[in-house]
């Protein structure tokens, strides 16, 4: 249990996902109780096995636009963090209906359960919000620079946008206590590469000693974080007292280039896989824009709360390589 903080009901929509999970390990090992909500679409349930039989844990599938179940369990907690999303470069620019509905109805749906319910509110937005802004490092109050709606990947940054529009105003219009995050290239034990995600990916490719398969020229750069200090970001800004109306970037520090990553991964993984460049059109087919850098400007955020991001890549890579590991070994 924290010094700081008493005892409180989180609500995690999205709760069996990649953060979810991890985010419901570190409530419960502060003494909190969670309700997660999924509906299994990218989530699972053996993310959740380290607190499934926890008895201040419960667990849901069902979605997150069922709008009698979010206002049911909003009922019984104090905050919701809401993570549920349509996530992964892949999945939103194939599936773009699918995401502009389910990120800006999941969040109303959200919003007016937290309401009705008087819950504290924590949204989960994104670093893709800032589009093609060259500005950098992104600070949180920067112009957002979107490409045009012809070009699908928009989509999901422009829902991602009413998302955080919604809930300023219900806090302007409503008196309602919303925090908004946005994440920067969360990664992780966990974290899986169906839907786009690099290092997953590459550490799959690696161990099995395939191609590691670079998009375009590699030289598009990334601040990666840990899931483990971002979740412990949201838990702070959760308690933070100044932190409801306004907008907070949750990121790493340290830029690396793609093709440094794969080199990187070859090399702890001590593969044989060669890397190979791949065009973004045989990925993501005509049209797809390619942001080149992410790098958050935390200075809002480390004047606000008390944290800073405490794994270091090379860390983060082992986890994930020990998890996959394993389920190689499984199968095999």
């Amino acid at each position: 249990m924290t010094a700081n903080s008493t005892a409180k009901t989180y609500f995690i929509t999205g709760g069996a996902g990649f953060i979810g999970s991890h985010l419901s390990e570190a409530l419960i090992a502060q003494g909190h109780s969670v309700i997660a909500l999924d509906d299994l679409s990218t989530g699972s349930v053996s993310n959740l096995e380290n607190v499934i039989d926890n008895p201040n844990f419960s667990f849901v599938e069902a979605s997150v636009l069922n709008k009698e179940e979010v206002n049911r369990l909003a009922a019984d907690s104090d905050i919701i963090v809401h993570l549920a999303a349509a996530v992964g470069v892949k999945l939103v620019t194939d599936e773009v209906i699918y995401t502009i509905e389910t990120n800006i109805m999941g969040t109303q749906i959200v919003l007016e359960a937290a309401l009705a319910n008087k819950c504290k509110v924590m949204i989960a937005s994104t670093s893709e919000v800032y589009g093609k802004n060259t500005k950098f490092p992104f600070n949180e109050e920067d112009d957002v620079v979107l490409g045009p709606s012809s070009k699908s990947r928009w989509g999901y940054a422009a829902s991602k946008m009413i998302d955080e529009f919604l809930g300023l105003a219900y806090h302007k219009e409503h008196g309602l206590d919303v925090v908004l995050f946005r994440l920067f290239n969360t990664v992780g034990p966990r974290q899986i590469g169906r839907y786009g995600m690099v290092i997953p990916r590459f550490v799959q490719q690696a161990l099995q000693n395939d191609p590691l398969t670079v998009y375009s020229d590699g030289q598009q750069s990334r601040c990666f974080c840990d899931a483990r200090d971002v979740v412990q970001a949201i838990i702070k800004l959760s308690e933070a007292p100044d932190a409801p109306g306004r907008v907070f970037n949750i990121g790493g520090l340290n830029e690396i280039t793609i093709l440094e990553l794969a080199h990187k991964v070859k090399e702890m993984t001590n593969s044989s896989s060669p890397i190979i460049h791949v065009p973004l059109t045989e990925v993501y087919g005509e049209g797809f824009e390619e942001t080149l850098r992410r790098e958050p400007d935390l200075t809002r955020t480390q004047s606000t709360i008390d944290w800073e991001p405490t794994y270091t890549l090379e860390q983060t890579l082992q986890d994930i390589m020990e998890v996959f590991k394993k389920e190689l070994v499984a199968v095999g």
